[in-house]
């Protein structure tokens, strides 16, 4: 008998079933210190999918990813109190924060287009957030290239003028050409991405492949 049930549903029975005894010694002993190599590596393999327009191979990482967000959620739920959650609880949190910070579809706020929506949701964030840097939640572990695109941006939005780290030095000059970027309304991180990957495909003409 075909089971009708949403498929999400289903999978998260999966999960279940893996991680119970009886199940999967792989998926038994993984934590999420152990998953978080995957959890990077499936984030790139889905932007690539997305860089090369692959959309057939974005539906099987954007699969890959939801497995990291059910395996994650699973291990939460054998945490004990009070840091336990559930894969409904991370739904209902996030039901609920696209609710409050659309505020012009949910309630009865007005704007006059996308970047008032921009503005609003950073406004609604940095009061939910109660963060006492501009900088606070700028996630440190990212590659360097978005990083500093992060921090210029994330200080521009606030109506700071920081300069950029003076200096000769490879780090300032890269600083300063991100920043450069920013200003002019580029994401350096994808933009040196397309470069490097005009440059993989230059070398493998060279190659003859």
């Amino acid at each position: 008998m075909t089971d009708e049930r949403p498929a999400l549903l289903r999978v998260v029975e999966v999960m279940d079933r893996l991680r119970s005894p009886g199940g999967c010694p792989w998926d038994a002993d993984q934590t999420h210190s152990s998953l978080a190599p995957y959890l990077i590596e499936e984030a790139y393999e889905t932007l690539e999918a997305i860089e090369t327009a692959d959309l057939i191979g974005l539906r099987e990482e954007l699969g890959d990813l939801l497995l990291q967000v059910l395996f994650h959620a699973r291990l939460a739920e054998e945490a004990d109190e009070p840091v336990r959650f559930s894969i409904e609880e991370v739904a209902a949190d996030l039901e609920a924060k696209l609710t409050r910070r659309h505020p012009h579809v949910f309630a009865d706020v007005q704007v006059s287009g996308a970047e008032e929506v921009s503005a609003n949701w950073d406004q609604i964030k940095q009061s939910e957030k109660r963060r006492a840097s501009v900088t606070d939640g700028i996630a440190m572990g990212q590659p360097a290239l978005a990083l500093a695109a992060k921090l210029v941006s994330r200080t521009a939005k606030s109506g700071r003028a920081v300069d950029p780290p003076s200096g000769d030095g490879f780090g300032e000059r890269l600083f300063a050409l991100v920043a450069e970027a920013v200003q002019a309304g580029i994401d350096p991180e994808l933009a040196l991405r397309d470069t490097a990957r005009s440059y993989r495909d230059q070398v493998r003409r060279q190659e003859g492949l």
